[in-house]
């Protein structure tokens, strides 16, 4: 059993020492899985469209360090089986990658480079669908210290381009309440609301109640779309799973997928 754990661990003790960060948890979706059975009528099922992720949290893998990582026991995050369930879920590591099109999920995001903006920004004007989960302060356990690189980013820093979109993100002065989003109950904690400033580039916002201030605002950007919803908590907590967290990231990134509005 020690022998296949140290030759288990090999790769990415080899991947450490190269200098890069090695992928701790690939996806089951790349080209190396299995082929995918055939069906009854003995065609081949349909491809699973492809959903990008780029996250801080710990939803692709689990922050028990290299021990959970080739334990086939370690949990899986709730919110990573509702994204894979029927789409082909792709890690992320930088936005000048993107692949044309197609839907990505950002959820409380490192900070943004500079370059990582334009190329976000020209991403969705090309016609990419977005949805940008952002939390202005985020209070959420973590096994690494404050500093650590690998902890989930407590305060978003994506003002660059929500500006770009006349958006601004300010703080919830409500404290813990609970929202709704279409019909969803949404459990805030510190959460962040969206303001137009009227100063968008080429680009149409409103704000999901029709008030001065919204938990939940939605883009048309070029021929592109963004949703965006100013909390994070329900993602952050694993505890959230079986009561609406489920359904309120389905349909979350089921709104951002569906074609932009014309308003």
């Amino acid at each position: 059993m020690r022998a296949a754990l140290a030759l288990a661990a090999a790769p990415l003790l080899l991947a450490a020492c190269s200098g890069k960060n090695p992928d701790p948890a690939p996806s089951p979706t790349k080209s190396s899985a299995a082929a995918p059975a055939m069906a009854s009528d003995g065609q081949a099922p349909a491809a699973k469209t492809d959903l990008l992720l780029f996250t801080s949290l710990p939803i692709l893998w689990s922050e028990g360090g290299m021990a959970d990582m080739l334990s086939t026991d370690a949990p899986v995050h709730w919110a990573r089986k509702v994204l894979e369930h029927d789409r082909a879920l792709k890690p992320v590591d930088n936005l000048t990658q993107l692949p044309v099109g197609g839907t990505l999920v950002m959820a409380q995001p490192r900070a943004l480079a500079p370059e990582e903006n334009v190329a976000l920004d020209n991403w969705v004007r090309a016609g990419g669908k977005l949805l940008l989960i952002v939390d202005p302060m985020l209070d959420t356990h973590s096994s690494y210290g404050l500093g650590d690189r690998r902890r989930p980013e407590a305060i978003a820093m994506l003002s660059p381009i929500l500006a770009r979109w006349g958006l601004r993100l300010v703080n919830d002065p409500r404290g813990d309440h609970v929202a709704r989003w279409s019909g969803h109950a949404v459990p805030v904690a510190e959460g962040g609301l969206f303001e137009l400033t009227g100063k968008g580039h080429e680009s149409r916002c409103r704000l999901d109640d029709g008030a001065a201030q919204a938990l939940a605002a939605s883009c048309r950007v070029g021929r592109g779309h963004v949703l965006l919803l100013g909390d994070a908590t329900f993602l952050a907590h694993g505890d959230h799973a079986g009561q609406g967290g489920e359904a309120l990231l389905g349909a979350l990134v089921g709104a951002a997928e569906a074609p932009a509005r014309a308003d």
